[in-house]
């Protein structure tokens, strides 16, 4: 038997860059993507800063809660409502003195 160099024929050239330019997209799309690694790192991001906005957001909504509970008709906190009209209004008692 002879031995004959082996070369690639043109089909064969062309699958294989074929097959390299697909696995290179799908690569770039894995990493890059609409639906990528990078994305997903941003929407966890996203969604953690999100959380802790909610979670602030909870807990001044507590506040105004018990502030408003404090001030309804039926459980009226009269301390509150002194704070409230000075601070609001700028009331003052007649017997203190203001000092500027």
């Amino acid at each position: 038997m002879t031995n004959t160099p082996s070369r690639l024929s043109l089909g064969g050239i062309f699958y294989m860059v074929l097959a390299f330019t697909l696995g290179g997209y799908f690569t770039f799309a894995a990493v890059q993507g609409d639906y990528g690694v990078f994305r997903r790192v941003q929407i966890n991001a996203e969604a953690e800063a999100l959380r802790a906005e909610r979670d602030r957001l909870a807990g001044e909504l507590a506040a105004m809660s018990n502030l408003t509970h404090r001030l309804s008709d039926t459980y009226l906190d009269l301390d509150l409502l002194d704070q409230q009209a000075r601070e609001v209004l700028g009331y003052m008692r007649a017997d203190e003195i203001v000092i500027r």
